[in-house]
């Protein structure tokens, strides 16, 4: 009789231990040390002890992560003390958790009767109680998820936000501590009321708001745009409004965590086998609720972060010197709807809180302004969907908090102001205009001027060594600049233009490389033009020719003797210091020689010249 006993004993245990690898049936009890495994291998499903706590939970984390990451916890206030909890499907086909003494400690709260119910643990970490004989296994046919009951962490694919439907909220709330996975003092949850928002609070205190969703991101959080790991929706309908995110790379690990006073966005990395922090807020000072008050604007780029939206003032001046701004502003000109109020536009702004506010899809943001200035008690209009170009309406009635300007991101604000600070910011505009205009006036002349002192001074610079250099050959010359024979009787036959060295500069570009022509043991022969348009062809001779003055006097002298038709004419020369340079007149055809002893030489076309020469 007792090893009969005993053998059923371990049949009924072989039997509640017999459940699929991811899959909890009615037939199936889930122990302390076993687990549950999805059908991919992401995650396991079991129970656990965290930190240095020897206090059991029943949870999910990771199966491939070595680093144990609890991602959600059932039993999280209430938590059994030994190794003696079980999971099973109960009757009326709820998940029940039992402590060693078979006490129910927590379970689902499903209204509905299932009649083959399972509970499965799916790849993206979802756990799930449906019908085993559902013919759909989407969401649609789940009567409870752990997705729609979080509890620190948001993973791909989890909605944040309102079962309408169901009247379920979805929320993330902080573990105490690490040791401890009960329910802590910060939430982040999605605040129905005016614009639908997501908070940060302590307690009842706000932290930290991300603002309304444009179309495409939340209003305070522009880098939401511009992510290539991660995509980010908002849906809202009759049944649902909540946000959501998925991953764009599947390779890419993600998850989004709620610590103590942080919203912290966790990325894994296998080569270091660690968590990374991506992202988190509030980041700065400007993302503090409230950090300037009633009607004043943060802008972390700016010190101090505080400024007074235009047509306000600081309602605590001494404070506001003391950089703290949290008293905010009041109005400079009251309202005065029968003297036309207007709007002034604010550029890259975060929307303040919507709390209050009063919003309409249906109208366009022109309808919206008209509809402000009617209403005598409204103070700012904003645009509710900028990703189609602007639809939709949202008016504010009630003091506006929490304004934030970006750089880049966020949106266009509209706030009332009187006519007179309207009529008074287009006064400054104009004249903050023409101050730019005859700034950039003034500049621009300035560097004209800069610039042709500058070209002038080059100039002088270059031509300004040969001015200070004494002569060292001096040519008798007539009254007009001509060189002269010492024989009175020749002075006729021998007068030669002096160039100036200037006047050879100009013509030569600065003995541009583009300009030189030829060059040989005499120096370097440069192409040139003179001012009233003549070619010009200036041999300049290397300083380090042997040639003296006297010789190249003579020379000067001899080739001044030798016009002739069929030679190159010289049209003068310029000696200046060290520089002796003859000017003779440029030839398009190239030389003579070219011809008689080019490549194609011909001994009877060299004779043909020679004759009619």
């Amino acid at each position: 009789m007792k090893t009969f006993l005993l053998l059923l004993l371990f049949l009924s245990n072989l039997f509640y231990n017999s459940f699929a690898g991811d899959t909890l049936t009615p037939n199936s009890l889930l122990k302390d040390g076993q687990t549950l495994i999805s059908a991919g291998g992401f995650f396991k499903l079991g129970f656990f002890s965290p930190g240095s706590s020897t206090m059991k939970y029943l949870g999910i984390w990771y199966m491939k992560i070595p680093v144990q990451t609890v991602v959600w916890v059932a039993n999280r206030d209430s938590p059994l003390s030994d190794s003696l909890g079980s999971l099973k499907i109960g009757e009326t086909g709820n998940l029940i958790l039992f402590d060693g003494l078979q006490r129910p400690i927590w379970s689902t709260t499903a209204t509905s009767n299932l009649s083959n119910p399972i509970a499965q643990l799916l790849d993206n970490g979802n756990f799930v109680l449906r019908n085993n004989d559902s013919i759909s296994e989407s969401s649609e046919s789940y009567i409870w998820e752990s997705f729609y009951n979080p509890s620190d962490t948001l993973l791909p694919g989890m909605k944040l936000g309102w079962n309408l439907k169901a009247g379920l909220e979805s929320k993330l709330t902080t573990w105490n501590n690490s040791n401890d996975p009960s329910n802590g003092d910060y939430t982040f949850n999605l605040d129905l009321s005016g614009s639908p928002e997501m908070f940060l609070r302590h307690g009842s205190q706000i932290i930290y708001r991300n603002g309304p969703w444009t179309g495409f991101q939340f209003s305070g959080e522009p880098e939401m745009d511009s992510n290539s790991y991660i995509s980010f929706d908002f849906i809202s309908n009759q049944d649902e409004i909540y946000y959501t995110y998925k991953v764009i790379d599947s390779s890419v690990t993600f998850r989004l965590v709620l610590n103590q006073s942080q919203l912290q966005r966790y990325i894994w990395y296998d080569s270091v086998s660690s968590w990374s922090l991506y992202w988190y807020v509030p980041r700065d000072q400007c993302d503090s609720y409230a950090e300037c008050g009633p009607y004043g604007f943060c802008n972390s780029n700016y010190s101090p972060v505080c400024r007074c939206v235009q047509g306000f003032k600081p309602k605590n001046p001494q404070n506001w010197n003391l950089r703290d701004g949290s008293d905010g502003c009041v109005r400079v000109t009251k309202l005065d709807c029968e003297k036309e109020d207007g709007f002034l536009k604010m550029s890259g702004i975060k929307l303040p809180d919507t709390t209050k506010a009063i919003v309409i899809q249906s109208i366009s943001l022109e309808e919206c302004r008209l509809r402000c200035l009617k209403n005598c008690s409204c103070l700012a209009y904003a645009s509710a969907n900028i990703s189609a170009g602007g639809t939709g309406c949202i008016t504010w009635g009630t003091e506006l908090i929490d304004l934030k300007q970006f750089i880049d991101g966020g949106q266009d604000f509209y706030i009332r102001l009187a006519a007179s600070e309207l009529r008074g910011n287009s006064k400054k505009k104009h004249i903050i205009i023409l101050v730019v205009v005859i700034f950039s006036m003034l500049m621009l002349l300035l560097g004209s001027i800069g610039y042709c002192l500058w070209k002038k001074k080059k100039m002088m610079n270059i031509t300004g060594y040969w001015r200070n250099k004494p002569r060292q050959l001096s040519f008798d010359t007539v009254i007009t600049g001509h060189l002269s024979d010492d024989d009175e009787s020749r002075r006729q036959n021998t007068d030669l233009p002096l160039f100036n060295f200037e006047t050879i500069l100009i013509a030569t570009e600065n003995f541009s490389i583009a300009n030189k022509i030829g060059e040989g043991g005499f120096g370097i022969v440069y192409k040139g033009k003179l001012v009233e348009g003549q070619e010009i062809a200036v041999k300049r001779l290397s300083k380090s020719s042997l040639q003296g003055l006297e010789e190249f006097k003579n020379e000067v002298k001899l080739i001044a003797k030798l016009q002739h038709i069929n030679l190159v004419r010289l049209l003068g020369c310029c000696i200046q210091g060290e520089e002796n340079m003859l000017v003779y007149e440029y030839m398009q055809n190239r030389s003579l020689d070219t011809i008689i002893f080019g490549l194609h030489f011909f001994p009877q076309n060299s004779l043909q010249i020679i004759n009619n020469l």
